[in-house]
């Protein structure tokens, strides 16, 4: 089995930009977890509507297939806001979860950086009205990598690799 890394966190916090460059460094392939949703999701977030439990468990599910599949092949690295306990739980089997909270990579950000940053943003269905909604959402797991996502982004990959590599 190969590691598949969680780059976690709220929108807005590096989670696409930190994963793509922490993938490249191990060399694995990259996946953003967004690339999975249904259609009817990215609607409902392009238009303001924060998901609910029940929009979230479909793709949960098949992302829970695709990482078990990248387990099998080279690992991977996966961009997913993984806001809750139960849907971090949710992405691996029971057995292997306890193994997986290692590889979980929390980017932490305070919402006003991140309203900034969200307002600079193009080409991305993600409202930034929804931002509260996530914050609100987050459950900030006390395990895996946890890194300030304010640092430079060579300095986030280099803090990882540190942690990862021990």
């Amino acid at each position: 089995m190969k590691n598949v890394y969680i780059v976690m966190g709220v929108s807005g916090c590096g989670k696409s930009t930190i994963g793509k460059m922490l993938s490249k460094q191990l060399q694995v392939p990259f996946y953003d977890a967004d690339d999975f949703h249904p259609q009817v999701n990215v609607d409902k977030m392009a238009s303001g509507t924060p998901l609910q439990d029940e929009d979230r468990w479909p793709w949960l599910d098949s992302l829970a297939l695709e990482i078990q599949q990248w387990s099998n092949d080279k690992g991977a690295v996966l961009a997913c806001s993984a806001l809750k306990e139960s849907y971090r739980e949710r992405l691996f089997s029971d057995s292997a979860f306890a193994k997986a909270k290692q590889n979980f990579i929390y980017l932490d950000a305070n919402f006003e950086a991140l309203r900034k940053r969200l307002a600079f943003r193009k080409n991305h269905f993600f409202d930034p009205s929804l931002l509260q909604s996530q914050f609100d959402t987050l459950e900030v797991p006390n395990y895996g990598v946890h890194v300030e996502a304010t640092l430079a982004k060579e300095d986030i990959i280099r803090r990882i690799q540190q942690i990862i590599e021990q």
